[in-house]
């Protein structure tokens, strides 16, 4: 009986698993109510008088032996659970909800609004060669227009630049289809300019295109107004006479946003209008570059700054929080 005692001590104290079954298993097997220490128990009444002082000492051995392997095995089997579980590249609890950035959102409603009256999304690079960016727009080298769109250059000879706005994407597109085209182009862009509350050197533009046969001033002026009128619910834009290499006439476009605000005193400068997009009538010139007959084919083209009328529908002053990245100006766009 002693000798099985001692066998039992080293299968106990060899035993090592970290399966919560297996060590449900042992702890029957071995401290159950038909378990290896209750037989041990029954036995010790069957003893011989001389023998039981030993026996009993070696029954106790056993049943600290197997107590000690399962808080062993109990540790063990905690600690694998934790390794298996514990990933480390997972967000911390609880997990926050993100949003949609203001300037997307502004952006899409921009692009629903022209899609409804028939505009295609189009797409190009935003680092471009000196032809899509430049000379196909009728901005020539010597043309003092360029200054207005100081960039970052990348290579020179020839120049590779960041670009300064999305009509490179119209002229890549004019170059592969004919008319009628009726394209918005959205993106972010590149100058080199001072970085302030109301300006960045990076932005966000949308341009759109709209060439067919008999296209006049008029059919740009009531586009305009549709789109002044379902994105701001105010009707009420003026047009000032500008000028643009490759529009011709051009002009600038206001909308009146009104003075309620201290937000609306700064973005307006106190005048209570807001200059939104530039526009006018494609230049011949521009056409004739693309092999399109500008003598069959006329269009109008228009652009705007995202950041500017997102600026004014959230009322936000700074143009420098859409580049930030703080969360707490992020969170109030969760719902939208």
């Amino acid at each position: 009986m002693i000798e099985k005692i001692e066998e039992l001590l080293v299968e106990v104290n060899s035993f090592n698993t970290t399966s919560k079954e297996e060590i449900e298993n042992f702890r029957i097997k071995y401290n159950g109510k038909k378990g290896v220490l209750n037989d041990f128990y029954e036995t010790l009444k069957e003893v011989p008088n001389d023998q039981k002082k030993e026996f009993g000492q070696k029954v106790n051995s056993l049943k600290q032996a197997i107590a000690i392997k399962l808080e062993d095995l109990k540790s063990a089997s905690a600690s694998s659970i934790v390794v298996e579980k514990d990933d480390l590249t997972k967000p911390a609890f609880p997990l926050e909800l993100g949003s949609r950035h203001p300037i997307n959102l502004v952006k899409n409603r921009i692009i629903e609004i022209f899609k409804s009256i028939g505009f295609a999304v189009a797409d190009g690079p935003e680092i471009e060669d000196d032809w899509h960016n430049f000379t196909a727009l009728n901005l020539p080298e010597y043309h003092p227009a360029r200054d207005m769109q100081d960039t970052f250059f990348i290579e020179q000879n020839p120049d590779i630049l960041l670009r300064t706005h999305t009509s490179s994407v119209q002229i890549r597109y004019m170059e592969e289809n004919q008319p009628p085209i009726r394209i918005l182009s959205p993106g972010r862009v590149f100058r080199n300019e001072a970085i302030s509350s109301r300006s960045h050197c990076i932005f966000h533009q949308i341009e759109g295109l709209y060439i067919d046969e008999n296209v006049s001033f008029a059919d740009l002026k009531q586009t305009i107004q549709f789109f002044t009128t379902e994105l701001f619910g105010k009707s009420k834009i003026r047009m000032r006479p500008s000028f643009f290499p490759f529009t011709e006439p051009s002009a600038e476009i206001d909308v009146y946003w009104g003075l309620n605000s201290e937000t609306d005193y700064r973005i307006t400068k106190g005048t209570g209008w807001l200059e939104i997009m530039g526009c006018g009538m494609v230049d011949p010139a521009v056409l004739k570059n693309v092999n399109i007959d500008s003598e069959k084919y006329s269009g109008y083209a228009f652009g705007m700054g995202i950041e500017r009328i997102t600026m004014l529908l959230y009322q936000m002053s700074d143009i420098r929080m859409f580049f930030e990245n703080d969360i707490r100006t992020l969170e109030q766009f969760k719902t939208l």
